[in-house]
């Protein structure tokens, strides 16, 4: 016969339980006071908390679904090492020419495998993404071919690699030509556009379109993966011939499907961003067709040696992790863009996109239509760095572009934009850029002390 006292509960056990009941709720209430106390060293007053406060509880469903895309990338990426068989010795470094570097050859198929592509390029020697898109497109064309960009005007840095702004060195100067075919007003692709322009192109002299996912400076909707392959479907129906390239970077790791997966060519981006999950200190990537690839390392190095030569040096177990981190870092940026486009959108400032869209990369953009509020809001992000928290962000001059900007982010790899981080040019609409966060504590630290900052200068007045 079973004993079952033991599940009943006697009038000591209830007292038992009640009693740590309430001690719990004593150590939880002690632990929130501790929490607003932290809160307030870094300046966050109670009336900014309690304003943010519903805000957040409105997002927890919210965050849960991300939490959920993280879980199935983060799958995708160990499936990936395991596929490719990555071991120990796969994270030592080569010095030199780099020959026969098994660690960086391994960590090219692991690129190539989540990516679902013939071929990848991953190099510390790639600088930025910048780089990586030059040599993509410097490595497939060939003068007299003409790039179309079918998402409008390119990321500002871009305009130098193609000449439309003057420099040394950019396509224009190889008799390379550019066409470009806007976005429509709500932000899609204008298929009769781009059908036009190819449909004058009596010469087929366009080798190569490409699609920027990401806003850049621009107050426009992110592009969606399916938008992307909408897009990329069309073009090679009407010309097979011409490749299709995804200039990927703020996008990895946001949908469970990359551009790779619905018909680019190409994908590209940098290692100081999403896919580097905050550890690689450096480096780029170039995923796509074998040919194309080639022709990147090609570019990279020199003709005879391609991707055969290129050391790895001591960043392997850097940039193996930092993939591997990849999902779940990127899920911590959404965040707290999302928790940002929120929160200002309550104060009542245009958010981009809003609190309620879908989400595609991690970039939130705010327009404040002052140069005020640009520096407040980076101020107060770089206020919140780990690095550098004691330094003031102010405009100025950049390489690349064409007016001041600010750019507020302490980082522990410079011009890290996986990390906390916010930039903006200092000229109308006077929008803001905010992205990054390794973890989602520290992006919501970050987020609420501009708004702090706001209310410290006179700019908002909490309702």
């Amino acid at each position: 016969m079973k004993n079952t006292s033991a599940n009943k509960t006697s009038p000591a056990n209830t007292s038992s339980i009640n009693t740590s009941s309430k001690e719990f709720e004593k150590e939880s209430d002690q632990s929130r006071t501790s929490l607003t106390d932290l809160y307030a060293s870094f300046g966050i007053c109670r009336e900014v908390l309690a304003f943010a406060e519903p805000v957040l509880d409105g997002l927890r469903r919210r965050f849960s679904a991300i939490d959920e895309t993280a879980e199935y990338n983060q799958l995708r990426v160990i499936r990936a090492m395991q596929d490719c068989h990555i071991g120990e010795a796969h994270l030592k470094g080569t010095t030199g020419y780099g020959y026969d570097d098994i660690g960086r050859d391994g960590l090219e198929k692991v690129y190539a495998s989540y990516f679902g592509t013939e071929d990848a390029l991953v190099r510390p020697q790639i600088t930025c993404g910048t780089h990586a898109l030059a040599l993509a497109l410097m490595g497939n064309l060939r003068p007299g071919d003409i790039l179309l960009s079918a998402a409008g005007k390119p990321y500002d840095t871009l305009e130098e690699v193609i000449g439309i702004r003057p420099s040394r060195g950019s396509l224009a100067e190889y008799g390379i030509g550019y066409r470009q075919v806007d976005l429509l007003p709500d932000g899609s692709f204008d298929f009769e556009g781009i059908r036009e322009v190819l449909a004058a192109d009596q010469d087929k002299r366009i080798r190569l379109v490409t699609i920027q996912r990401s806003k850049g400076y621009q107050t426009r909707r992110t592009l969606s993966v399916s938008q992307i392959g909408g897009a990329i479907s069309f073009i090679k129906s009407l010309r097979p011939d011409i490749l299709c390239m995804t200039d990927n970077c703020y996008g990895e790791f946001v949908e469970r499907i990359e551009p790779s997966h619905v018909g680019a060519d190409m994908v590209v981006g940098s290692l100081i961003k999403n896919p580097g999950g905050g550890l690689a200190p450096v480096g780029g990537y170039i995923a796509g067709r074998a040919d194309c690839v080639e022709n990147a390392a090609v570019r990279l190095t020199s003709p005879g040696l391609g991707k055969e030569v290129g050391p790895s040096l001591e960043v392997l177990p850097s940039l193996y992790q930092g993939f591997f981190m990849g999902p779940t870092v990127t899920a911590a940026a959404l965040k707290g863009a999302i928790f940002a486009a929120c929160l200002y959108e309550k104060l009542g400032f245009s958010v981009l996109p809003d609190g309620r869209e879908s989400r595609h990369d991690i970039i939130q953009s705010i327009t404040f239509g002052n140069p005020e509020g640009v520096i407040a809001f980076c101020q107060g992000i770089q206020s919140s760095s780990p690095v550098d928290s004691f330094v003031e962000a102010y405009p100025a001059p950049m390489p690349g572009y064409d007016s001041d900007v600010i750019m507020a982010a302490g980082a522990f790899v410079s011009g890290s934009s996986i990390e906390l981080s916010a930039d903006g040019p200092i000229k109308p609409p006077y929008a803001v850029y905010f992205q990054g966060g390794l973890t989602w504590p520290h992006a919501r630290l970050g987020i609420l002390r501009t708004v702090q900052n706001f209310l410290d200068r006179g700019l908002i007045s909490l309702p």
